[in-house]
């Protein structure tokens, strides 16, 4: 064999990329009993992530709660490398990255078209800040769906609130529950159900396809279905983690992720208005279970409020937390997202 012929296949081993090896990439995904987004969307997608993107890859997902991992954590897991991807859940990691909470303040969207616009505007400054600080890249963002309220109480609007205590998801909403002259109380999704039940809390905010699957109008007699947040949840990947790829094979994979956040939003909206049917008892039903709970339609002062809430509670505390740790935070919102509201 010719020594030049010899010399040019040794030459080729050496140069061969190490991605030829497969990639395992631990997910971390949303809670085991969440609901059908993680269900039937997110563990499906990233269990066939490898044959739809075509990329050498192994794909070991595992739900927080079955990891064993506060969902509180999410961005300090990412940050040491333990899981590759996160689904981020938006109010529970804004304790470590407030920035987080900007994409979805009490008030700001109240509808899922004033949502995408919202949050596609804030985005970039939120990426940016993952990066910097929990060396991530934010790959999408979605919403579990409109954040209503449930009551054991019969409620007749947001004025019936006055005294009684209310789960909230996230600073926020206590914010936004306080002045209305409520007690926002935060609690693990899993402990809401047996404490409307006993009374531990009046009424508790979630979206409908949550409250279905946990039971919560079981325990309760009325909706308000006035939409407060969306709860924002997303997918970030640890930077270390996403240079194991070459450029042509992050492209593929921020591509397939870009698809299942467009399909969770389209997905979220369908639930959300099967829920409602669900809960209410009407026809048809035919993703939850059916329940008899009352639906007190919100007055044209509970939606003034809702819309008011931006400016005058969610917005002015938000950024006195957000601009400690990052100073230009409430500067890139108003210019990105308050100058959509005239803020």
């Amino acid at each position: 064999m010719p020594r030049t012929f010899i010399f040019a296949a040794l030459s080729a081993l050496m140069i061969a990329p190490a991605s030829a090896e497969t990639i395992t990439l631990r997910v971390l995904g949303q809670p085991s009993g969440s609901g059908l987004i993680a269900q039937q969307k997110e563990q499906p997608f990233f269990e066939k992530l490898a044959s739809k993107t075509g990329l050498d890859i192994k794909v070991e997902y595992l739900p927080v709660d079955v990891a064993g991992i506060p969902d509180t954590d999410g961005l300090r897991i990412l940050k040491s490398g333990l899981f590759d991807i996160v689904s981020i859940r938006g109010p529970q990691v804004s304790r470590d990255e407030p920035s987080v909470l900007g994409l979805d303040l009490v008030g700001l969207n109240t509808s899922y078209d004033a949502g995408k616009k919202h949050i596609a505007a804030f985005m970039p400054f939120v990426d940016s800040r993952l990066q910097a600080q929990f060396n991530a890249k934010l790959l999408g963002v979605w919403p579990a769906g409109p954040q209503v309220i449930f009551c054991k109480p019969e409620v007749a609007s947001l004025a019936g609130l006055k005294g009684l205590k209310v789960r909230v998801g996230d600073q926020s909403a206590a914010n936004f529950v306080t002045k209305l002259g409520a007690t926002g109380i935060s609690m693990p999704f899993g402990e809401v159900q047996q404490s409307l039940a006993r009374g531990v809390v009046d009424c508790a905010i979630t979206g409908p396809a949550s409250a279905n699957s946990g039971g919560w109008p079981e325990a309760t007699t009325t909706v308000l279905p006035v939409a407060l947040q969306l709860a924002v949840n997303g997918y970030a990947i640890n930077k270390n983690s996403l240079k194991k790829f070459t450029p042509e094979q992050q492209e593929k994979l921020a591509a397939a992720i870009g698809e299942l956040t467009t399909d969770i939003w389209a997905f979220s909206e369908a639930l959300y208005e099967d829920a409602m049917r669900c809960n209410t008892g009407a026809k048809p039903c035919e993703r939850g279970v059916s329940y008899k709970l009352k639906q007190a339609d919100p007055s044209e002062s509970d939606l003034k409020a809702v819309a008011a809430a931006v400016g005058e509670v969610s917005l002015p505390i938000w950024a006195k937390q957000c601009n400690t740790v990052a100073p230009k935070c409430e500067e890139t919102w108003r210019a990105a997202v308050g100058s959509q509201l005239g803020l």
